[in-house]
């Protein structure tokens, strides 16, 4: 579980609610359901509208990596890594048959058939780093799904204060209903701006970064697939590998 994107987003929102008291306000009067309806309603349908259907699921089903990301251990693949090169050297890279059946990624599962099937070095990257290029590019554009979103999100939360001002001009006769008017009016605004730069493009920018770094790790599962089919020294497999994620 990713602790800091939950107290990122808690920072964040209680940092606006403290400081709507501090400022003697009430937590009330920015929480409007229509303001909130029409911007995130209005942000949500634009974005549906860009984006395919598979993307836009694609991208509802990558939301919860922002709170339990994937797992990753480059330690642990360098180690299975350095155990396969070990037995290719002593058994020959048929003895790693037997292993293939035990591999949980999918990834690393696939690349080491290729070896074990004969597959020459240059023809295993090629094939696997297409996959690769494949897969980031996919998962890319459904995180750009919420970077859209938090681009019309803004512009959204304007129309939203246009809407209310409408309202509060059709019902200038009638002083009782300009408050509320109003308040749709500024908190459409805050709504749009809020989401957009709190968690829109907060969630993106964190998917992206965890699809670059699975992306990483699999180049690192390449390199390691090459080097054993090439029949490098394990030590100096290991030597490169520790440096895809030296920090």
């Amino acid at each position: 579980m990713d602790i800091l994107s939950i107290v990122g987003l808690l920072v964040a929102i209680g940092s606006i609610v403290v400081g709507q008291f501090l400022e003697g306000g009430s937590l009330g009067s920015i929480l409007q359901p229509t303001a909130f309806l029409i911007v995130i309603g209005g942000t949500l349908g634009a974005a549906m509208l860009q984006y395919p259907l598979p993307v836009f699921v694609r991208c509802l089903r990558m939301l919860p990596w922002v709170i339990r990301p994937p797992s990753l251990d480059p330690q642990g693949v360098i180690r299975e890594l350095l155990r396969y090169s070990d037995v290719a050297r002593r058994n020959g890279l048929l003895a790693l048959e037997s292993m293939i059946d035990g591999i949980d990624d999918a990834f690393l599962r696939r690349g080491l058939q290729l070896l074990v099937d004969g597959a020459d070095p240059a023809k295993i990257r090629s094939t696997m780093d297409h996959e690769i290029q494949a897969v980031e590019h996919h998962d890319n554009q459904a995180a750009r799904v919420l970077e859209s979103a938090g681009g019309y999100a803004p512009t959204v939360g304007i129309l939203g204060a246009v809407l209310g001002l409408i309202h509060v001009m059709e019902n200038l006769a009638d002083p009782s209903k300009l408050g509320a008017g109003i308040a749709v009016a500024f908190v459409a605004t805050i709504y749009g701006v809020g989401s957009a730069n709190l968690f829109f493009l907060p969630v993106a920018n964190k998917i992206k970064n965890i699809v670059h770094e699975r992306a990483k790790l699999q180049e690192l599962m390449v390199d390691g697939l090459v080097a054993i089919a090439e029949g490098e020294n394990p030590r100096m497999i290991e030597g490169r590998l520790q440096g895809y994620f030296a920090h």
